[in-house]
This record gives structure tokens, C-alpha cells and sequence, in this order.
């Protein structure tokens, strides 16, 4: 699953860099420092922008 490229939760599509998504995911409890995309890979579920639109 780590190696994995984020997808879009709604229609399937892989993420590409540099571009624009939102996320959802809960605010963490702890502080400190961490790999931010690992993170969100394994933390978030992620929209691409065409169905967060779709959903406005």
C-alpha cells in the first residue's frame, strides 16, 4: 500500500504531481515533525478537483 499513488475516493484517478486535490482526514492528536505524503497516503482520503466540483 505505500508504494501505491494516491486515487481519487470518488472516481478512481490517480493523483499526479503538481496537481490540485483536497482532503479529507481528521486533525492529528500529536505534534511533531513527519513525512507529510506519507502521511496523507496512509491518514487521508483525497478528491480531485473535477468531483469536488461535481459536489459544490
Amino acid at each position: 500500500m505505500f508504494g501505491d499513488k494516491p486515487k481519487c475516493m470518488k472516481c478512481g484517478k490517480e493523483i499526479e504531481g503538481e496537481e490540485e486535490v483536497y482532503i479529507k482526514m481528521k486533525w492529528p492528536k500529536r505534534k511533531g515533525m513527519t513525512e507529510i505524503k506519507a502521511y496523507l497516503q496512509n491518514e487521508a482520503a483525497f478528491l480531485c478537483l473535477q468531483c469536488f466540483e461535481q459536489e459544490a
